[in-house]
C-alpha cells in the first residue's frame, strides 16, 4: 500500500538513531527547562515547515517528509560542538550530514543500512549549510525540489526556535532582535515562520510558472533572514561556544576518542565486527551517543570526572 518514500519515511521514524535523537543537543548543552529545543523537536519542526510548503507548491510530501526526519540522524552528542571535536580529530574529517547518509546506508540494521532511495539519500547529505547565507553563493545545490524545500525549512525552523531557546536561556531578550529583520518578518515566532513559508510558496510558485522551478526567497524576506541568521552567530551561537560546559563537552568527546582508539576492543559489539579503519569505528561509536550516554560512559570507563553542571567530582 505504501509508496517508496512512504517507506523511506517509516524505516527512518523506527531507526535506533532517530530514536536517540530525543536526547541529544541542539544548541544548549543539557539545559534544566523541559522546553528546549532536542534535536528531535527540531527534525519534527522542519518536517511540518517543509511538509506545508511542498503541500502549497503541489509536491511530493512523502519525499520531504523522509528527507526532513532523516537529515540529522548523523548528528554527535553535544550538538555542533561535538561535530567539530571530532572532524579535528578524525584524520578523514566529520561531517553530521555525511555521518547522517552513512547511518541510512550502512549503520542501522545490524549494518544493513535502510536501503532508502537515491532521492532521499541525495536530500540528507545536501541539506547542510554550516555557516553560510540563506540562499547565498555558498548555499549548495540540492537536485530535487524536495530537498531544496528541506534545506530551506531547516533554516527558518532554527532560525525562530533558537531564537526561543536564548531568550528562555537570558542570553537575549526580544528588545536585542534587529528591527531591520524584525520589522519586516514579524515580532513572534509565529508571525516569523508564517512570513518566511508563505513568501517561500509565492516565489517559488512564480519561477514554476516560468518554467524554471526552484525554491526561493524575495530577495527582503532572504536579506531579513540572515540579518536574524547572523544575529544568532554573533549573539548565541559563538558566545556559547566560550561557555564551561562547553569546553567540558569537549573534553568528554576527546576523551572518548583517545581512549576508544586505544582500547577498540572496548567498543559495542556491532562496532567491532566490520572491516574498517579503528578512527573509523570509534567515530562511528561516538557520533550515535546521546549527551548523557557519552557524560555517562566517560565517567565509567576510568573515574572520568563528571563536573559539567554542576555534578560531583569522583566516580559513582
Amino acid at each position: 500500500m505504501r509508496t517508496a518514500f512512504q517507506r523511506d519515511r517509516d524505516r527512518i521514524i523506527y531507526s535506533k538513531a532517530f530514536r536517540r535523537l530525543k536526547h541529544k543537543t541542539q544548541v544548549f548543552i543539557a539545559p534544566l527547562g523541559d522546553h528546549y529545543v532536542t534535536r528531535l523537536t527540531h527534525t519534527l519542526e522542519v518536517s511540518q515547515i517543509a511538509r506545508s510548503i511542498g503541500r502549497a507548491l503541489n509536491l511530493n510530501e512523502d519525499l520531504i517528509e523522509a528527507i526532513a526526519l532523516g537529515h540529522d540522524l548523523g548528528h554527535t552528542p553535544f550538538g555542533h560542538i561535538g561535530e567539530e571535536v571530532l572532524n579535528e580529530l578524525a584524520p578523514f574529517g566529520f561531517r553530521h550530514n555525511e555521518q547522517s547518509l552513512r547511518v541510512v546506508d550502512l549503520l542501522e540494521r545490524g549494518r544493513r543500512g535502510l536501503n532508502l532511495t537515491w532521492e532521499v539519500r541525495e536530500g540528507i547529505l545536501k541539506h547542510s549549510k554550516t555557516k553560510v547565507d540563506i540562499l547565498g553563493a555558498q548555499w549548495g545545490a540540492v537536485d530535487t525540489l524536495e530537498g531544496q524545500v528541506v534545506k530551506i525549512a531547516d533554516s527558518v525552523a532554527y532560525i525562530n526556535h533558537d531564537i526561543d531557546d536564548a531568550t528562555r536561556a537570558n542570553i537575549i531578550t526580544q528588545n536585542d532582535l534587529p528591527s531591520s529583520a524584525i520589522d519586516v518578518l514579524g515580532s513572534t515566532h509565529s508571525e516569523r515562520i508564517n512570513t518566511m513559508v508563505c513568501d517561500i510558496v509565492e516565489c517559488s510558485g512564480q519561477t514554476m510558472k516560468e518554467g524554471k522551478p526552484s525554491i526561493i526567497l524575495s530577495p527582503q524576506i532572504q536579506q531579513a533572514a540572515n540579518v536574524l541568521n547572523k544575529f544568532l552567530f554573533d549573539r548565541v551561537y559563538n558566545p556559547n561556544l566560550a561557555k564551561e560546559e562547553t569546553d567540558e563537552a569537549r573534553q568528554v568527546i576527546q576523551f572518548l576518542y583517545e581512549h576508544f582508539t586505544a582500547h577498540p576492543e572496548g567498543l559495542a559489539e556491532e562496532d567491532t565486527i566490520y572491516d574498517e579503519s579503528v578512527e573509523r569505528r570509534v567515530v562511528d561509536y561516538i557520533a550515535g551517543m546521546t549527551d548523557q550516554y557519552a557524560l555517562r560512559m566517560a565517567e565509567e570507563i576510568s573515574c572520568h570526572p563528571r563536573r559539567i553542571f554542576g555534578g560531583k567530582d569522583g566516580c559513582r
